[in-house]
């Protein structure tokens, strides 16, 4: 095995798109070289501003192989001869175009074909004479295969965007490439990327690299990785972008420390910040005191979003006045002139911000409520006013099932959209909801509505705290819910390759917050009245004045109001399909938690995801049944059953009838039907008060039983009154542990 070395250097690439990047070349790279007979081992990618990269061992060449294909009977057309010699013969060993037409015309007069290693003749296998093509593949050099592999994988890199440049080649790269540098065992692989016209920007691969673009520019050899890797390091290039953000989080950490105040984390940024700079030095600014006063959000945010700054922050998590940055270039002055450039930079960004927040505060937060009147939501569903007015009844409504006041949930739910239509989220949109929070505090609102109004967008991602105080569930859920009814009723369902109004986001928020916050929720009432009780805006159904909606509605089913099966006839909606789209939500929530999904999908089929709590209380209890013995013992017996009954079932029909104790003869059997009556009854009970533990210890006592009448019963007696009364006794058994959940969906 020798070392392989590749890097691809250009223009700035984008930090997005960087770590992507390198993780494509090391796939396609790995699965072009593979499919030649070449196994790269030990690839590891690297990335930065300007450059990918690629190292990792091939051995010295491909072995020699000969494989055999078969083509068309004998008989078969010549079209279809010549295709097959075409492109399982020629085009692989490059024999020209007349090769096809050639060799037909030589096995046509019976003739074996020796050419270019392949030896083609038409042979008896057994089942046929077909035309058969022996083709021995000498070994070629990894040189030669890479210089054949690596042209056209560029040609077709996968970047998101890419682009073009110069106006001579066709050739596109996500930003200007430069400089190719492909060495293999200390030797340059040659290759070009021109293709037949195009001149593929007279790019040709070498053995040449460039370091810092200030520090060290110009370029330098590299032959091996070690003295790749070492010679970036000596212009200014740290090549590994873990270590880049080990340097800037470990020096800003440093540098904090020293002042007394820490750096708030985000490590989004931190890789982003990786992305942009090839020689990390991290530095400290201060915040100027005027802006001190300045929620710490709106300053995080525009350090953030605009310059690329950290945020830091005191011990006690309020906001430092200070903010750290990662330089490109060592500075000769400590730092002074860069810190001091962005200290400029960031003043004039926070007046730009304080100008907003100052003029936002000279009015009420409830004041820009009308101009929400104005702003579209959707098409089909109206202004944001109006879905203001659908959160309102839908808060109010939610209130009283979750512990909250309804006044205080109706207004928190009036006020939530208000700060959209403020200056300040204007600017930065990052910030709605919180900027409402202040606005609303500031006008001496009740403290739990100033919070629903910054906490009812959450959570906004799986890391993110769900809110837990009444009022703020109440407006988040029903955010989410008229979210979750609103499109479903105008069939903007989300595809598999899409989902523009983040509906899957909107039902994962759904569940979490119930189920961390142990709701007790029927979530089709609620979405019931999220589509009825709510009022639904005109433009849902296509007509243009609400008036029309009524008549509309009576001419239909002769009701005043909106209805599920109304809106059902008028837009094609099922309202099943939200909760079909909710317990599919649900199961990809608990598979990413490696929870049993399975489970699940048995709990949901017996009383669907009406009641989440309910359905993972009947779940949990599900699982700590069959993960014990006698649960895994009688899931086998019920899956027997289940098959006895599947097979007979096809050939009798169904033996759902009663069982006639009279034919009971065997011991066995008498027992299982006594306890099957004991029982039913009791899961029944047990069920009916949601005591689900419980319904399992007594569906659980039914294992000694039933492994007893498998063990001495022969179910398909000779006599045909007795066979058909065993099999009602096992579609009785069936019948009873499908009361607490289908075990036909449990994974064995």
């Amino acid at each position: 095995m020798s070392e392989f070395l590749i890097e691809l250097f250009s223009e700035e690439i984008p930090a997005r798109m960087q770590a992507r990047a390198a993780e494509d070349l090391s796939r396609l790279l790995t699965e072009a070289l593979a499919a030649e007979g070449l196994a790269l081992t030990g690839a590891r990618a690297f990335y930065g501003p300007r450059r990918i990269a690629l190292v990792g061992d091939l051995p010295a060449g491909t072995a020699a192989e000969t494989r055999e294909e078969r083509g068309p009977r004998q008989g078969a057309p010549a079209q279809a001869v010549e295709a097959f010699l075409r492109s399982k013969v020629g085009a692989p060993l490059n024999l020209g175009d007349d090769f096809p037409a050639r060799a037909a015309a030589a096995l046509a007069a019976g003739e074996t074909v020796n050419e270019g290693g392949a030896e083609i003749a038409f042979k008896d296998t057994g089942k046929g004479v077909f035309l058969l093509a022996a083709i021995a593949r000498p070994g070629r050099a990894t040189a030669e295969v890479l210089s054949a592999v690596i042209p056209a994988l560029l040609w077709r890199f996968p970047w998101p965007k890419s682009m073009r440049w110069g106006g001579t080649s066709a050739f596109t790269w996500v930003r200007p490439l430069k400089r190719i540098l492909c060495v293999y065992d200390g030797q340059v692989v040659p290759f070009s990327l021109a293709q037949g016209e195009d001149d593929g920007h007279g790019l040709t691969s070498g053995n040449e690299t460039e370091g810092h673009r200030i520090h060290a520019p110009g370029a330098f050899t590299a032959l091996s990785f070690s003295a790749y890797e070492a010679g970036l390091r000596e212009r200014f290039v740290v090549l590994d972008a873990a270590e880049r953000i080990a340097i800037i989080r470990d020096g800003i950490a440093a540098l904090a420390a020293q002042k007394g105040v820490e750096i708030v984390p985000d490590e989004g940024l931190l890789a982003e910040v990786a992305g942009l700079v090839e020689w990390p030095v991290p530095l400290l600014g201060r915040i100027d005191d005027a802006f001190m006063d300045l929620p710490a959000e709106l300053m995080r945010t525009t350090m953030r979003i605009n310059q690329r700054y950290f945020a830091l922050r005191q011990k006690d998590g309020s906001a430092a006045p200070f903010f750290a940055l990662a330089s490109n270039i060592a500075p000769t002055d400590g730092g002074a002139a860069v810190t001091g450039g962005n200290e400029r930079v960031l003043r004039a960004r926070l007046s730009d911000a304080r100008f907003f927040w100052d003029l936002d505060r000279k009015q009420t937060l409830e004041s820009f409520l009308p101009k929400l009147d104005t702003v579209t939501f959707h098409a089909k569903l109206g202004t944001q006013g109006e879905r203001v007015a659908r959160l309102v009844k839908l808060a109010e409504w939610l209130a009283p099932k979750l512990g909250a006041e309804p006044a205080l949930a109706a207004r928190a739910a009036k006020l939530a959209k208000a700060d959209l239509a403020t200056g300040l989220v204007g600017e930065f949109p990052e910030l709605q909801g919180i900027i409402g929070r202040y606005y609303a505090l500031k006008d001496k609102e009740d403290s739990r509505v100033a919070e629903a109004v910054a906490a009812h967008y959450r959570p906004l991602g799986p890391t993110d705290a769900v809110p837990n105080e009444p009022v703020a569930m109440a407006v988040a859920l029903a955010d989410k819910l008229d979210q979750l009814a609103g499109f479903f009723a105008v069939g903007e369902k989300p595809t598999g390759s899409g989902d523009p109004f983040a509906l899957r986001r909107a039902a994962l928020g759904v569940i979490r917050i119930i189920r961390e916050n142990g709701l007790r929720l029927s979530l089709s009432e609620v979405f019931h009245f999220a589509l009825t009780e709510a009022r639904v805006s005109a433009a849902w159904v296509g007509l243009e004045k609400a008036e029309d909606i009524r008549k509309k509605l009576e001419e239909a089913t002769g009701l005043d109001q909106p209805s599920t099966g109304v809106l059902s006839k008028l837009n094609g909606f099922r309202s099943t399909d939200l909760l079909d789209f909710i317990a599919d939500r649900l199961r990809v929530q608990l598979r990413g938690e490696g929870l049993r999904h399975d489970v699940v999908t048995a709990a949901l089929a017996t009383g669907g995801v009406d009641d989440l709590a309910l359905l993972l209380a009947r779940a949990e209890a599900l699982r700590t049944l069959i993960e014990g013995e006698d649960g895994a013992n009688l899931l086998a017996a019920y899956k027997r059953a289940t098959n006895i009954l599947r097979i007979e079932e096809k050939r009798d029909g169904p033996h759902d009838g009663a069982v006639d104790p009279a034919l009971l003869v065997a011991p066995e059997e008498q027992a299982l039907a006594g306890a099957l009556d004991k029982a039913v009854p009791a899961v029944q009970a047990l069920l009916s008060k949601e005591e689900f533990t419980a319904a399992m210890t007594e569906l659980a006592a039914l294992r000694a039983p039933v492994d007893a009448f498998f063990t001495a019963v022969v179910v398909n007696d000779a006599d045909g009154n007795r066979r058909a009364n065993r099999l009602r006794l096992l579609a009785g058994l069936r019948r009873a542990m499908n009361l607490v959940a289908d075990f036909a969906k449990i994974e064995s």
